[in-house]
């Protein structure tokens, strides 16, 4: 398990392998109803006039209430969205196939940018060089400004645009990347390579990952990365599998590799400050940075739920961090740890949460395994 929000349905237990090739399609509202309590959600993002968000099979929806969702049709695509981004009207969705979609409306309207989905070699071409970045999902997507954005995904694929999304180059985060072991190096050397494998095969079924068969080999040279977040100063952050990580100082022109203290892998990054950052993954762990990655913390989450996303609140409220079983955490600006609560659904349901929009301090939305919802924090 090692990509993150890589599997179209937690419930039916399904993966789909970045090697699938699907053909993109057009979803409209008369072909595919409305599903959005029932739907895998994955992402949020706040457009300024209105709140988009993504999932399976190419949905999108989008609310300028914020609370009265509606689908949006004629999506060009039946890929899976895993993450969106935006700056003011301008917005991108990355996922499955590689694919990258672009709206200049605030999410309204949508078009490929790209799309890489995978195609075997010729039977008889041998000589055919493997290429694992062919046909790889994107995790996440950051927009720095209205022109520049960065999309990584698995393999250490790490695309990037200078004009909006309408060329895409392929840059390598290892090409320059000089490793730093990053914390108590003894917390990293002796970690036990076996026992992380067995914690996330053991996990594999409350994480949004893709298992290694899925994503066909795996290759610590060239990581998966799972999340990407950019601090105020301007520093970029990149959390992946086994411990991996990447810092940039200079707006990604260049990459230096670091070493978690924990070998896991983490599913996303936020940046709470100048170069205050703060990672969360695999069963609850949490690894947390005041200098960008020069040392980290183990703040205690109080749970071994995995983590699948989350969310600054606003007006300086602190952070809140959602996952398996509707875990909800929240810890207070100031505060040494975490306060742990459920989200359930009118249905009473407990489902895994892959993304969070505040609203307020206390009022969230989350998305997730099933759909979208809201909820009031504690």
């Amino acid at each position: 398990m090692n990509c993150k929000l890589a599997a179209l349905a937690l419930a039916t237990a399904l993966a789909v392998s970045p090697l699938y090739a699907q053909a993109p399609e057009s979803l409209s509202a008369e072909t595919l109803p409305l599903m959005l309590s029932q739907s895998l959600m994955l992402d949020f993002v706040d457009s300024g006039n209105r709140a988009i968000a993504v999932g399976e099979r190419g949905h999108i929806a989008v609310s300028e209430s914020r609370g009265d969702w509606r689908q949006v049709a004629d999506v060009p695509t039946r890929s899976t969205l895993t993450a969106v981004a935006a700056v003011g009207d301008r917005a991108w969705a990355v996922g499955h196939d590689g694919i990258i979609l672009g709206s200049e409306d605030g999410g309204l309207t949508w078009a490929v940018q790209r799309i890489d989905t995978w195609s075997p070699p010729a039977a008889d071409d041998f000589d055919a060089e493997f290429n694992p970045t062919q046909g790889a999902p994107l995790l996440d997507v950051l927009a720095l400004d209205r022109d520049r954005v960065i999309a990584i995904g698995a393999y250490s694929l790490m695309l990037v645009s200078a004009d909006g999304g309408k060329s895409w180059q392929q840059v390598d985060p290892n090409a320059s990347a000089g490793a730093v072991d990053a914390g108590d190096e003894s917390a990293v050397d002796g970690v036990d390579a076996e026992a992380v494998d067995g914690a996330e095969a053991e996990a594999e079924a409350d994480d949004w990952t893709m298992s290694d068969e899925s994503l066909v080999l795996e290759d610590e040279e060239d990581p998966h990365l799972n999340g990407i977040a950019r601090t105020p100063e301007g520093g970029l952050m990149v959390v992946g599998e086994r411990g991996s990580a990447y810092r940039s100082l200079d707006d990604g022109a260049s990459w230096q590799r670091l070493r978690l203290p924990y070998d896991g892998s983490m599913f996303g990054v936020l940046a709470l400050g100048e170069r205050h950052v703060l990672a969360f993954g695999l069963r609850g762990n949490v690894q947390e940075s005041r200098d960008l990655g020069d040392s980290w913390e183990t703040p205690d989450s109080g749970t071994e739920l995995s983590l699948q996303g989350g969310a600054v609140l606003p007006g300086g409220a602190g952070v809140l961090l959602v996952g398996s079983n509707g875990v909800l955490l929240k810890r207070a600006q100031g505060a040494a740890g975490f306060t742990l609560q459920t989200f359930a659904n009118e249905r009473q349901e407990t489902p895994v949460l892959s993304a969070a929009l505040p609203l307020s301090a206390t009022d969230v939305i989350v998305a997730g395994e099933k759909g979208i919802g809201r909820t009031s924090l504690k």
